[in-house]
């Protein structure tokens, strides 16, 4: 399955609770949690490019199935990982005890984040 696509946030569960877990300051919070973000996928094959646009804030990773890179964080942290396929449509990599999954159904793109006992979601459409 190709993620190549533009996908616009629709819903999410948890996101105060989840961010101010990694450290993000509440004006920070109050100011993302309304936003309807814009997250911007080219695959090539085992190549990924990413940029993600909440508002004034752009995030841009580029990573290679299975090869170590380094990814920025929502806090602006950028961390070495290794992210896999799972399956045809789910990447999966853990960074700071944060377990993420993206997976891809169709056009509807689901990315749940996990830090201890906290579930961060976000459902995100093809647009």
């Amino acid at each position: 399955m190709n993620f190549t696509g533009k996908y616009q946030l629709q819903s999410h569960e948890n996101f105060e609770p989840f961010m101010k877990a990694v450290g993000l300051p509440d004006e920070l919070i109050q100011k993302g949690k309304d936003i309807k973000g814009v997250s911007e996928i080219v695959q090539n094959g085992k190549h990924f490019k990413l940029t993600i646009t909440t508002g004034s804030k752009v995030i841009n990773n580029e990573f290679t199935l299975g090869e170590e890179s380094e990814l920025e964080t929502v806090t602006g942290e950028k961390l070495k990982t290794v992210v896999q396929m799972e399956g045809d449509n789910k990447l999966v990599t853990t960074f700071k005890n944060i377990k993420s999954v993206t997976e891809l159904n169709g056009d509807i793109l689901t990315s749940t984040l996990t830090l201890g006992d906290i579930v961060f979601k976000r459902i995100s459409k093809r647009i």
